[in-house]
């Protein structure tokens, strides 16, 4: 409001700096918001009305969990709750597309990922059993002259367990530069980022080509040293 104090301001500001909603908040002054319309217009409009019709303003980055509609309608009460607040602004209509698209498009990323990891799941299994195929008659020798089933899995499932950190390097590189490429097209993707939501996506990239190759490793050597002698030609 325009009759509030600079004490005012920074005790509402402080409040908003302590609010789970906010990653960043900066307080404006109508001195600051006038002088940067001056930059932007190149006139001097303060001149030619008389007075400075700007308010100071609070511009408040939300947290990404909190950009959407319903989340930013409850945050707008809370804050206009304040006595030295006159209205909240932001683009409603477009906060409510820019939600209902990003759940469409959720919805169909979501659906090409399980597909793709089917498809990636089947991949690395054929080809682990593959690879276990062609010592076959090694594994069964070994395990006719006395050897467990777990000293013969041993190497095998290291082998997978090893593959499966090195492709989830690879993929975690592959990742970063294609974030990388994208910031670079669209620096605005930078406000969306979050990085810890990045370093969890590291390691379960890591954790599932890890767990995915040792269990194919596993699984395979185990239904060969099942199989019987005539089976294994």
């Amino acid at each position: 409001k325009e009759d509030a104090s600079l004490p005012d301001a920074d005790r509402l500001k402080k409040i908003i700096d302590a609010a789970s909603y906010t990653k960043s908040a900066i307080f404006k002054s109508k001195e600051e918001a006038a002088e940067e319309m001056k930059i932007k217009t190149g006139d001097d409009f303060i001149a030619f009305l008389g007075f400075n019709p700007l308010p100071s303003a609070i511009n408040i980055n939300l947290k990404a969990e909190y950009a959407n509609p319903d989340s930013i309608s409850w945050i707008e009460k809370e804050i206009t709750s304040d006595k030295s607040v006159r209205e909240v602004v932001y683009q409603k209509v477009l906060i409510d597309n820019i939600s209902k698209n990003t759940k469409k498009i959720s919805a169909l990323i979501l659906f090409f990922s399980i597909l793709l990891i089917v498809i990636a799941v089947a991949l690395i299994n054929n080809t682990i059993r593959l690879s276990i195929y062609a010592k076959r008659f090694l594994l069964r020798t070994m395990y006719l002259v006395g050897a467990t089933q777990s000293f013969i899995r041993k190497p095998f499932i290291i082998k997978g367990i090893i593959n499966g950190i090195v492709a989830g390097i690879i993929a975690d590189i592959l990742i970063v530069l294609f974030i990388v490429l994208a910031n670079h097209y669209i620096p605005e993707l930078l406000v969306v980022q979050n990085p810890n939501y990045l370093l969890i996506l590291f390691l379960v990239t890591i954790i599932t080509g890890v767990f995915i190759s040792g269990l194919s490793a596993a699984l395979s050597v185990r239904r060969y040293l099942r199989l019987k002698a005539e089976d294994l030609y």
